[in-house]
């Protein structure tokens, strides 16, 4: 297993520049008022394809030499990783296949469409999509782009923390949100090189927690299909991702249904941005956990805001 350094992140950060946007950072004094402390919202849903998956998807495909990039990349994907290899591929000029769950919600499938990817539906389960994903590349040789347990991706994603760094001075902590756990190993990846004194915590979904008890456990448990309204959230972690997860977080905080669709809802009102629900998990955890936040500049990973509008979770 190839753990990623920090020379990865630093060449993958050259490698994508042309094809990523560097985010912006946003606050808002009434949400810094009901959290008590500040926070600096990094966001990756005004990124290239809605996501910061753009990060690493760009580094994997353009890392690949042309005879790998002849027959086109292939993944599995809820929808923004999928979204967003499709993006990096359509740029390149190569094909692209992602296999998604035919509950993934529409507005993804026409995102990985529009780039000009092929979508491959499978069930909702990890066991479905895996048997699903291994017919595609005996089909088409295609080189494999894992959505987060590839230190190429790895890298990618870690460029986001190194821009916020620069963009905040003094932050003290660092929350993203956690599924297969690609942006919060990039985000270990860059602090524990660049700034090992910023505390790492990890939000997820009560109904989707098995990163969080892997973390109690110290060993990876893997749900098979959880129900989350935080679609991106719903994979396991991986070896790769548990290296760093397991070495580097401080603590994976979860929050409930209704705390998430509060915190989604907060944002779109307060502060006018489009996030998706698993880009909601880290303001609902820091709003539920005031102690571990108090008086604290915390930057906050807003992770993608690819939302299929006619199905709001609140309606």
């Amino acid at each position: 297993m190839y753990i990623p350094t920090l020379d990865d992140m630093l060449a993958a950060r050259q490698r994508i520049a042309p094809h990523v946007h560097r985010t912006p950072v946003l606050t808002s004094s009434f949400i810094n008022g009901l959290a008590g402390a500040e926070l600096f919202f990094k966001c990756e849903n005004l990124q290239k394809a809605g996501a910061f998956k753009a990060r690493g998807a760009s580094n994997a495909v353009f890392g690949l030499s042309d005879k790998q990039a002849e027959k086109g990349v292939a993944t599995h994907s809820s929808g923004n990783h999928g979204t967003c290899l499709s993006y990096a591929a359509g740029r390149r000029g190569v094909p692209c296949t992602v296999v998604m769950p035919r509950t993934a919600p529409q507005a993804k499938k026409d995102a990985v469409k529009g780039y000009g990817g092929r979508v491959v539906e499978c069930e909702p389960s990890t066991s479905s999509r895996e048997a699903v994903f291994a017919e595609v590349v005996a089909e088409t040789g295609a080189e494999f782009v894992h959505p987060y347990n590839d230190p190429r991706v790895i890298a990618g994603q870690a460029t986001c923390s190194a821009e916020l760094i620069e963009q905040v001075d003094d932050l003290d902590t660092m929350v993203a949100p956690i599924g297969g756990g690609g942006m919060v190993s990039g985000t270990c990846l860059t602090l524990s090189n660049l700034a090992p004194g910023i505390k790492i915590f990890a939000a997820e979904p009560e109904q989707a927690d098995d990163a969080c008890r892997s973390f109690k456990a110290g060993h990876i448990i893997a749900d098979d299909a959880p129900d989350t309204v935080a679609d991106g959230l719903k994979v396991p972690l991986k070896e790769l991702t548990w290296h760093f997860v397991s070495n580097h977080v401080a603590d994976i905080l979860t929050a409930s249904e209704q705390e998430i669709i509060d915190a989604m809802k907060l944002i779109w009102k307060r502060m006018k941005i489009v996030m998706e629900p698993s880009s909601a998990v880290p303001l609902a955890t820091i709003l539920k956990n005031p102690a571990i936040f108090a008086g604290r500049r915390v930057g906050v990973v807003v992770t993608g805001g690819n939302v299929d509008l006619d199905k709001l979770p609140w309606n």
